[in-house]
């Protein structure tokens, strides 16, 4: 694995992978380091870049937002220039909660997270006016099965 992760390091990174809430003392505890041992790992593993932040999962229902879109992008435009207004005109719309580019038949996924219909066609409205687009496809979750799993370590 990259950046030389040991056993150990992928015992910390599961361990925060389910909860990023544990205090220090918690995680070592859990993974049986040292309090001073754990911190050391912790701190290589920020300073190698491998762990970024922390965050909280939130409930999407309980926050009213029920609908989930999967949209499908083709271009024909394919230019530095262009790329770049695409990309920042996408990251302005705070719906957007992934965001990539892909192979095969579409050139870009977005998944996109509101509150029902109306409100992702407010989404999709301003989608389509910051830039032109070939085609656009969007695709309705019916059932989340998982959601945000952890990485494979």
């Amino acid at each position: 694995m990259a950046n030389s992760i040991d056993h150990m390091d992928l015992h910390i990174l599961r361990a925060l992978q389910r909860d990023a809430s544990l205090s220090q003392r918690e995680l070592a505890d859990e993974v049986g380091l040292s309090q001073n041992a754990c911190w050391r790992r912790l701190k290589s593993l920020n300073d190698r870049k491998i762990l970024q932040g922390s965050t909280m999962r939130l409930d999407r229902a309980q926050l009213g937002l029920d609908l989930v879109v999967f949209v499908m992008l083709r271009t024909r435009h394919h230019s530095a220039q262009w790329l770049t207004t695409f990309r920042r005109h996408v990251l302005t719309i705070p719906e957007v909660v992934d965001f990539h580019r892909i192979g095969g038949d579409y050139d870009y996924q977005l998944k996109v997270v509101t509150q029902d219909m109306g409100s992702y066609d407010q989404v999709y409205q301003r989608l389509i006016s910051g830039v032109e687009l070939d085609s656009v496809t969007s695709y309705f979750a019916m059932e989340t099965i998982a959601e945000a799993r952890p990485l494979p370590l």
